[in-house]
């Protein structure tokens, strides 16, 4: 039999902490778990994830406005504000399982509640008396509709919250439990691992493009409860499939979220904030074993670490509510500087979010025929993912090599350069978005024509590239440069952005139909000004780019400590051996003098 320790660190048996255990809590037999056969059972659940998701955003706001009688802005807000709270709520999900659940039970349980949410908005969407009466052309065109009533739409609120409730759990730790399926001390299963990410991102496009086609279609053509029961149905098998899977994963025991360290950390600083800085940066509680190097910036966290008068009564420095080490200050202040960067990172999110709202209803009034076949409106978001799949191809194949060449540095394009490429493609985006809605507007109002919907394409196609670049970018970015310890904070960072960016859509909206007095937006696009908002929307994201330049000329990269282990730490402790020894002194006599105290 053999047997597996923690992934990503050799000797991991021999900390009981890091052992991976099978569902029984014994050491794993790599032989009979794990590997392509577990990490494929638990894909189900991303895979059904995506169908569901991608199937309620992309279409939501036509059901909104045509049967619920709903405005366009109150409507494209109910969109991006179910989208931020399901990736806000995967920062809940990413916490619960480091903290306690670990991520089979927070998997297994998010996709439970996720089919509940989607078998209540099955029920919303088919129960007669969850929408208002039905409304011809001419009373639309009046604005004579009856919108629903709060009571019908509490029903709705329900199944879509209860729904981002259950994705946010999957979408935070499906990832995370299929790696841990991989031990990546072996170089046989390490590069399996690989692929597995590889598949997986391949996985959650087909099904993102099978929901966009299929599920939308069933949607608009056959009905919107068919489309969401089926959906629920897959999410019901994906969790039979997983449960199922049990007797063949590998678990990680939960080791506790970063997040709580960074409280900690915080928490100490404002408790100490009256005391004085030490004389020296090596007085601070456990400086000589520091993992990471110690930095001047933001120095007022050095605090957490200050071994007082309570630490010096108290032999024992170990306990991370009295005092920090540095090594968790440092790590504080790693993620701190990833803030700047992650603040200008929003605004692409806000841009993206307009392909599920405004974009979907632009295509509703659009010539969608093909011969005899009707586009789905939603359907057309499947140029969207198609144009992401494209560029981040092109981007491993063709541009990344193609850069290697001409800078002669390893990664070709940085992570940085990813960003700022995908912030000027979405600005880029919205000015075509502008350009295209008032030409559809004009030629609509004056002539009474519909232009093909196939102008969309524009906004589809520079969104979707722009995608590629900071999507990538942005994950790669707080993947290397947050701490080594802290790597779930990467992925609540990048989730972070994507929530925020959906809030941020949700605010403009609001505030821009409230100064312009229902101006721009009118469910009726033809009778509003859906150009300017485009327009707004570069400008912030031109103002956007300027601010990312400045902090990104300005961002520091993450450095590592000079002296590697083994010999390098022979040399560390001859050069500095005088002043650790000085060091230990000072130390000891602040627990003498505490001591003292009655």
């Amino acid at each position: 039999m053999v047997l597996v320790g923690s992934h990503g660190e050799k000797g991991g048996l021999n900390d009981e902490s890091e052992t991976v255990v099978d569902f029984r809590g014994n050491p794993v037999d790599k032989s009979k778990t794990g590997g392509w056969l577990a990490a494929g059972l638990i894909l189900g659940s991303e895979l059904s994830e995506r169908i569901i998701v991608m199937g309620i955003s992309m279409n939501l706001v036509t059901y909104l406005v045509g049967d619920l009688h709903i405005s366009a802005a109150k409507s494209a807000t109910i969109v991006t504000n179910f989208m931020g709270a399901l990736n806000l709520l995967g920062l809940l999900g990413g916490f619960l399982a480091d903290a306690k659940l670990g991520r089979y039970y927070t998997v297994a349980v998010s996709a439970s509640i996720t089919a509940l949410g989607v078998i209540l908005l099955t029920l919303a969407t088919t129960i007669p008396s969850m929408t208002p009466p039905p409304c011809d052309d001419y009373r639309r065109q009046h604005h004579e509709c009856i919108e629903v009533n709060g009571r019908q739409l509490a029903l709705l609120y329900a199944a879509l919250y209860t729904t981002a409730l259950g994705g946010g759990g999957i979408k935070s730790n499906v990832s995370g439990f299929g790696s841990d399926q991989f031990d990546v001390t072996d170089p046989k299963e390490e590069k399996a691992m690989i692929f597995f990410f590889n598949r997986f991102y391949f996985g959650i496009s087909i099904g993102s493009l099978f929901s966009v086609i299929v599920m939308v279609y069933i949607q608009d053509n056959v009905g919107r409860g068919w489309g969401y029961g089926i959906s629920a149905g897959t999410m019901v098998i994906a969790v039979a499939v997983l449960l199922c899977g049990t007797p063949w994963y590998r678990f990680k025991k939960p080791q506790g979220s970063p997040l709580t360290v960074i409280w900690r950390v915080l928490f100490l600083a404002l408790k100490k904030r009256n005391q004085s800085y030490p004389s020296h940066a090596s007085l601070l509680n456990d400086y000589e074993n520091r993992k990471v190097p110690y930095t001047q910036r933001y120095k007022c966290l050095d605090k957490a670490a200050i071994l007082d008068d309570i630490c010096a009564a108290n032999t024992n420095n170990n306990n991370p509510w009295v005092v920090s080490t540095v090594t968790q200050v440092e790590e504080v202040k790693m993620v701190l500087k990833l803030l700047p960067i992650w603040s200008t990172c929003i605004l692409f999110w806000t841009i993206y979010s307009q392909m599920t709202t405004f974009t979907v209803e632009q295509a509703t009034i659009m010539h969608r025929k093909v011969g005899s076949f009707i586009i789905p409106a939603g359907s057309f978001s499947a140029f969207l993912i198609i144009t992401i799949l494209l560029f981040t191809s092109l981007n491993e194949k063709v541009f990344v090599p193609l850069a290697r060449k001409i800078t002669h540095n390893v990664q070709g394009i940085t992570s940085l350069q990813r960003i700022g490429i995908g912030l000027i493609l979405s600005v880029v985006a919205m000015v075509g978005a502008a350009i295209v809605e008032k030409e559809r507007r004009e030629i609509a109002v004056q002539k009474e024509v519909k232009i093909s919907a196939f102008w969309l394409l524009v906004q589809f196609f520079l969104v979707g590239a722009g995608e590629a670049f900071a999507y990538v970018g942005q994950l790669e970015f707080f993947i290397r440069e947050a701490p080594d310890r802290m790597k779930s904070m990467s992925t609540g960072l990048f989730l972070s952005t994507i929530s925020m960016g959906f809030f941020v859509s949700s605010l403009l909206v609001s505030i821009v139909d409230h100064v312009t007095k229902k101006s721009w937006f009118r469910s009726n696009l033809n009778k509003g000004k859906l150009n300017n908002f485009y327009w707004l929307l570069a400008v912030l994201g031109f103002l956007n780019f300027l601010v990312f330049l400045i902090f990104a000329s300005r961002h520091q990269y993450k450095t590592q400590l000079p002296i590697k282990p083994g010999s390098g730490e022979k040399e560390l402790k001859s050069l500095n051996d005088e002043m650790i020894e000085e060091d230990k002194q000072r130390k000891a006599s602040i627990r003498s003098v505490g001591n003292t105290e009655p």
